[in-house]
């Protein structure tokens, strides 16, 4: 618990400087056209229309739309832009709203007599229906305030810190303190926000200066801190950390974490995680510079950016291509194989493997009508599972898509029959699960490698020497045991990291710590 209370002051922070800035942009955003569709009646049912219909898009997906929206448009494509600029349109529809009820239901004799004391229409909506308008208005700010705390949890798919680390990573690692902590801080700070809004609503309404000064002047310190914070990494001449990216799960937690801790034993350079990363978000990133390094493997790389249908490549085949790939069409370097191969894997119960007599993929077939399969959210949408579905001909009963994190207790509760397990995940020993041989070669070599982008290379070799030498360093058996430390023992993935990253500088170099090749 102590190790994730450290982390609650940058994460505080990191959620606290969205949610301020999403809120001041949303609420700079619809006031003013909540004035001109009352002002221009034709504006008031499309600008309405439009932000309801933004409000209908599931967060999560806003969020991760940006990704693609800000790379076309050649801007910062991960991290705090696209976080910010979902948070911002997320929250306009309440204040839009809330500006156009509270105008429009001033009363019209009030709005009559301003005008017959010969206001101007600007002295009008300044000194009547703004102010009249305004315990509305607020109220509609008041919403936006919960609404973006809570979808800001989800902003760390996209490269955003936030509270939501400690949920995704805590949900992918079963640390359920992780979870609860990310959560009671949320609902904390909804709350807090919440209740200084409420003061300046309250304060308005019933005309209360004291308590409307003090609770402007609470935000207003909240924005100072958030404002001297977001700009302090961009002020004095510190040295850039080198970034190290990470996907969704355990074993890119444990890897991003021991490569950052290498980098920083072998140079001296400062690093900086970014995880939980989509897989398309992390290579998208690395290609546009906004991460230096990451672990990807060779048949994700292969099928997804590759694009290439020939799934059964051999392995060296597919690493020389890879190779080639990243160097020619995109500046990046293959820095180091790591070792071993995480591959896709078809699994099952041991006992249920005994019992209808399977040990390869084909000898599922003709189960396969009468029992469900679970996996991860993608891999259904992979040409992985086209290709292992169109090779043996599976028909199962029923696919599920579920969190990773999930599949394998389903599998042990019998919720599922089989599973797209990862075959360096140690929870397919502890949950007692029987790998089935892929006997016809459907799913591709997944050697895990280390990327690096044009910009390391560029501005630290120094760095990618200190990467190739992690060429062989991880074996499966030790990555197998490093994932299952996680998982079943509930140690930190930094934890974990730091003690083979101790062991390999102990043990005179990483060729003398995993095993390799």
């Amino acid at each position: 618990m102590n190790e994730l209370l450290a982390l609650l002051p940058s994460y505080l922070t990191a959620h606290l400087q969205l949610t301020l800035l999403a809120l001041l942009l949303s609420t700079g955003i619809s006031v003013p056209l909540g004035i001109a569709a009352t002002r221009l009646t034709w504006l008031e049912q499309p600008s309405l229309a439009l932000a309801g219909i933004i409000q209908t898009v599931p967060s999560l997906a806003l969020l991760a739309a940006m990704v693609p929206v800000l790379a076309a448009l050649d801007l910062q494509s991960i991290g705090f832009l696209p976080a910010i600029v979902g948070l911002t349109l997320y929250g306009v529809l309440p204040v839009l709203r809330n500006t156009v009820t509270g105008i429009a239901g001033v009363d019209p004799a009030l709005t009559e007599a301003a005008r017959g004391v010969g206001m101007t229409s600007r002295q009008q909506l300044l000194l009547v229906e703004l102010p009249l308008a305004m315990p509305i208005i607020v109220a509609g700010i008041r919403t936006a305030t919960v609404w973006v705390v809570g979808i800001a949890t989800l902003s760390t798919p996209v490269g955003a810190t936030s509270l939501g680390n400690y949920i995704f990573s805590g949900l992918q690692t079963r640390n359920y303190a992780a979870i609860l902590l990310g959560c009671v801080a949320a609902a904390g700070l909804a709350l807090l926000l919440d209740g200084l809004v409420r003061a300046v609503e309250v304060g308005l309404a019933r005309r209360q200066r004291s308590r409307l000064a003090t609770a402007l002047a609470a935000v207003g310190l909240l924005y100072a801190y958030a404002g001297i914070t977001l700009a302090a990494p961009l002020l004095g001449d510190r040295e850039r950390p080198i970034v190290v990216g990470a996907k969704s799960f355990t074993e890119q937690y444990i890897l991003s974490a021991a490569i950052a801790g290498w980098v920083e034993h072998e140079t001296g350079r400062p690093t900086s995680l970014v995880q939980s990363l989509g897989s398309l978000v992390a290579f998208d990133a690395l290609d546009a510079g906004e991460i230096d390094v990451y672990v990807d493997y060779t048949g994700t790389l292969w099928a997804n950016e590759m694009q290439r249908a020939d799934i059964r490549a051999e392995r060296e085949e597919m690493l020389v291509d890879v190779r080639e790939f990243l160097e020619a069409g995109h500046g990046m370097t293959l820095a180091a194989t790591l070792g071993f191969e995480n591959s896709y894997a078809l699994a099952v119960r041991a006992a249920e493997a005994d019992r209808l007599g399977l040990r390869t993929i084909s000898d599922l077939v003709n189960h396969a009508p009468r029992l469900a399969i679970g996996a991860d959210v993608e891999f259904f949408a992979r040409p992985e599972w086209v290709a292992v579905r169109d090779t043996y001909e599976l028909a199962f009963r029923e696919q599920r898509a579920m969190d990773a994190s999930l599949m394998y207790q389903a599998a042990a509760t019998e919720e599922v029959d089989v599973i797209a397990a990862y075959t360096t995940d140690g929870r397919i020993t502890a949950y007692d699960l029987r790998v089935l041989e892929d006997d016809r070669g459907a799913i591709p070599p997944y050697d895990g490698i280390v990327l690096a982008g044009a910009q390391l290379a560029r501005e630290a070799p120094e760095v990618l020497r200190a990467l190739a030498q992690l060429d062989g360093a991880i074996d499966a058996d030790r990555m197998r045991a490093m994932n299952l430390r996680v998982d079943e023992q509930g140690e930190n993935p930094a934890a974990v990291a730091a003690a083979f990253v101790e062991a390999l500088a102990a043990d005179g170099g990483p060729r003398a710590v995993g095993g390799g090749r």
